[in-house]
C-alpha cells in the first residue's frame, strides 16, 4: 500500500465488518487473537491478517506478556475520525430537522384528511 494520509489509512481498516467487530470487541477490553478469533468462521491466519491492517492503520497494538500477546485498542485514529466528521454535524442536523419538518408536516395533512382511502375527492360529487 502506498504511503496514504493516516485518515484514508483508518477509514481503509474500518471499511472491513470484519475489522469493524474486532474493533467492538477490543472496545471492551485486550484479547488474545484466539479470542478474538473465535466468534467467526475464519482460519487464524486471516484474522492475523485483519490485525495487521488494523495496526498498520494504529487502531490496534499488541503487547508481549510471556506467551500472551493481548491486542489492544488504540483509540487515538478513531478520535481523528470524530473530529473529521464534526465539520459535517450542522448539515447532518440541518438534513435531520428539515426530514422532522417533512414527516410533522406530512403527519398533519394526513391528520386533515378525511377522504377514506382509495377515494378522490370527486368521487363524492356522484
Amino acid at each position: 500500500m502506498a504511503h496514504t494520509d493516516p485518515l484514508s489509512v483508518t477509514f481503509a481498516a474500518l471499511a472491513d465488518p470484519t475489522r469493524r467487530a474486532i474493533l467492538a470487541r477490543l472496545a471492551g477490553g485486550e484479547a488474545t487473537v484466539n479470542e478474538l478469533a473465535e466468534p467467526f468462521q475464519l482460519t487464524l491466519p486471516a484474522i492475523s491478517k485483519h490485525l495487521k491492517v488494523l495496526q498498520r492503520a494504529g487502531l490496534v497494538e499488541q503487547g508481549r506478556q510471556a506467551q500472551w500477546r493481548p491486542c489492544r485498542l488504540r483509540p487515538e485514529p478513531l478520535r481523528e475520525v470524530a473530529a473529521w466528521m464534526t465539520q459535517y454535524r450542522a448539515f447532518l442536523g440541518a438534513s435531520y430537522d428539515r426530514l422532522d419538518e417533512y414527516l410533522r408536516n406530512t403527519l398533519e395533512g394526513a391528520e386533515h384528511d378525511t377522504t377514506e382511502p382509495g377515494r378522490r375527492d370527486h368521487d363524492h360529487d356522484r
